[in-house]
C-alpha cells in the first residue's frame, strides 16, 4: 500500500458499512454523515501514518468509532416522543417542540451490497436505534460491531483500543441493558414485519379523502401518532378522531408518495397544499407499524429537511 497517497477507491467501499455504523451510533442520518466526512478527512491527513499494524477496515473504524464518541460525550440522547412523554390528556394542536438534536430520524439507504442491506435489516428499525441511544458510547459501539457487524472481539479491541477482555465485559453489560430496557418505542413497534400494502393502500385513500372516521377505523384500539419535533403524541381512537377533526385545515388535500427508510420499510411522504394553494409543499414522513393487520404506530417525522435527503422533489403538483 502506498503510504502517501491517499486511496480513494478503497476508502470509498468501506462508506455504505460505515455510514450505518455511525447511524446507529448516533441516531440521526445528518450526524453520520459529517462522522464519515470528518472520518474521510482525518484518514487522509493521516494516511501517511499508516503501518498497517492493524487492517485498514480497522484502521478507518477506529477514526470514526473516536469521532462518534467524542461527539456522543458533548450530547443528550436522542429519543422518540413516545418513549420521553406520556399520551397527550387534551387533545389540542401540538406547539411544544424539541429541538432536532433531541430526536431519532429514519435514515435512507446506505448503498452497498443487496446481501449487505439484507444483513440484521431489525437492527435499523427505529425502535432498536432508540435502544441504542440507551447504551454509554463504548458499550455502544462494542454492541453495534459484534452483534450487528459480527467482528471478532479481538478486531473490536483494536477498533476502540480495549483489550478483548474489557470487550467481552462491555459487551455482556450492553446486552443486559438492551434486555432490560423497557421503550415504549419497542413495545409499539412491528417492524420486523412488512405492513399489509392493501392496509397502507387504505390509509393513504382514507388520509388523501381526509375520511376521518375510515382513518381511524384502520387503527389498532390502541393504536396512536407521534409527531416529532412535538412533544406531544395520541393514542386511542376517540382522541385519534379529535385530533384528526383539530388539525383537519392542516391536513386536508395532502398527497403521499411512496418511499422506503430505514433498511427498506415501506413509508409514506406526506405533501401538504401550499399557502397560495397552487401545489403540494413536504409536510412529514410516515412511518407506519401493524399489529393484527391494523395500524398500531404512525410515526410522523415532521422534518422538511429529510425530503431532499430521501431524493424528493421541493413541491408536487395538486
Amino acid at each position: 500500500m502506498n503510504e502517501t497517497v491517499f486511496d480513494e477507491p478503497l476508502f470509498a467501499s468501506l462508506k455504505p458499512g460505515l455510514t450505518s455504523f455511525c447511524y446507529r451510533m448516533l441516531g440521526s442520518m445528518d450526524d453520520a454523515d459529517d462522522a464519515v466526512q470528518e472520518t474521510s478527512i482525518r484518514v487522509w491527513q493521516s494516511w501517511s501514518t499508516f503501518r498497517q499494524d492493524s487492517s485498514f477496515k480497522t484502521w478507518v473504524y477506529r477514526i470514526a468509532s473516536n469521532f462518534c464518541l467524542d461527539k456522543l460525550r458533548q450530547s443528550k440522547r436522542r429519543v422518540l416522543p413516545v418513549d420521553l412523554f406520556d399520551p397527550a390528556v387534551a387533545i389540542v394542536e401540538p406547539r411544544d417542540t424539541l429541538p432536532d438534536s433531541a430526536w431519532i430520524w429514519p435514515s435512507t439507504d446506505f448503498g452497498g451490497s443487496p446481501e449487505d442491506r439484507l444483513v440484521r435489516r431489525d437492527t435499523l428499525q427505529l425502535c432498536f436505534i432508540a435502544l441504542l441511544q440507551t447504551l454509554p458510547p463504548r458499550q455502544r459501539a462494542v454492541l453495534i460491531l459484534k452483534d450487528v457487524f459480527e467482528w471478532s472481539s479481538k478486531q473490536i479491541a483494536e477498533t476502540l483500543a480495549m483489550s478483548p477482555a474489557a470487550v467481552n465485559s462491555a459487551l455482556q453489560r450492553a446486552r443486559e441493558t438492551m434486555d432490560r430496557a423497557q421503550l415504549r418505542s419497542d413495545e409499539l413497534s412491528s417492524m420486523v414485519v412488512q405492513p399489509d400494502q392493501q392496509l397502507l393502500s387504505r390509509y393513504v385513500e382514507a388520509f388523501e379523502r381526509f375520511d376521518i372516521a375510515a382513518l381511524v377505523a384502520l387503527f389498532h384500539e390502541e393504536g396512536c401518532m407521534s409527531m416529532p419535533p412535538f412533544e406531544m403524541w395520541i393514542r386511542g381512537k376517540e382522541d385519534l378522531s379529535a385530533f384528526y377533526s383539530l388539525t383537519r385545515w392542516h391536513c386536508e388535500g395532502s398527497r403521499f408518495v411512496p418511499i422506503t427508510v430505514n433498511g427498506g420499510y415501506p413509508a409514506l411522504a406526506q405533501y401538504m397544499p401550499d399557502k397560495e394553494g397552487s401545489g403540494l409543499v413536504p409536510w412529514g414522513i410516515h412511518v407506519i407499524e401493524t399489529k393484527e393487520n391494523q395500524i398500531l404506530h404512525v410515526q410522523n417525522f415532521i422534518h422538511t429537511p429529510l425530503f431532499s435527503r430521501f431524493g424528493l422533489p421541493e413541491r408536487i403538483d395538486r
